[in-house]
């Protein structure tokens, strides 16, 4: 299954997750993925192979001129899934860096630096969405000391 059933309910929820990602901080395709519940007829085992995927089609497909924040999405690895060198990457990885996120040599973000652990419980439960897995082991929060 190359689409979500209703192709465009799910892309608005992804932008709408999207939206909620601070700047400075990332998400990853899988963990938004797993923020929305599998769609009727999908078995979750399938849906949690395959969701991912339709996260990173939303993104793709994120209309121009929103203030949809497309480049805090990543991939699991903490790298950009675009093609190395590619003009999307290089303005992907510059709106990050611009935002104060910072990449090692390889490309890779640190996760225990800029993750993000997902929207406030509310604001979950109001939407009938999930409690995403946490990219940050200290729960989110700002190390002052």
């Amino acid at each position: 299954m190359n689409q979500p059933p209703d192709r465009d309910a799910y892309f608005q929820l992804v932008w709408e997750i999207a939206r909620q990602i601070p700047e400075g901080q990332v998400s990853t395709y899988g963990q938004i993925a797993a923020m929305i519940p599998p769609p009727a007829g999908i078995d979750p085992p399938d849906y949690d192979r395959i969701a991912p995927r339709w996260v990173g089609k939303a993104m793709n497909a994120t209309p121009p001129g929103q203030d949809i924040p497309w480049q805090r999405v990543i991939n699991s690895q903490g790298k950009i899934s675009l093609p190395a060198g590619s003009a999307a990457a290089l303005e992907q990885q510059r709106r990050l860096q611009a935002e104060g996120v910072r990449f090692d040599d390889k490309g890779r973000v640190n996760f225990e630096e800029v993750g993000w652990n997902g929207p406030p419980d509310e604001w979950l439960q109001a939407r009938g969405l999930f409690k995403p897995p946490p990219l940050r082991r200290d729960g989110g929060q700002m190390r002052l000391f």
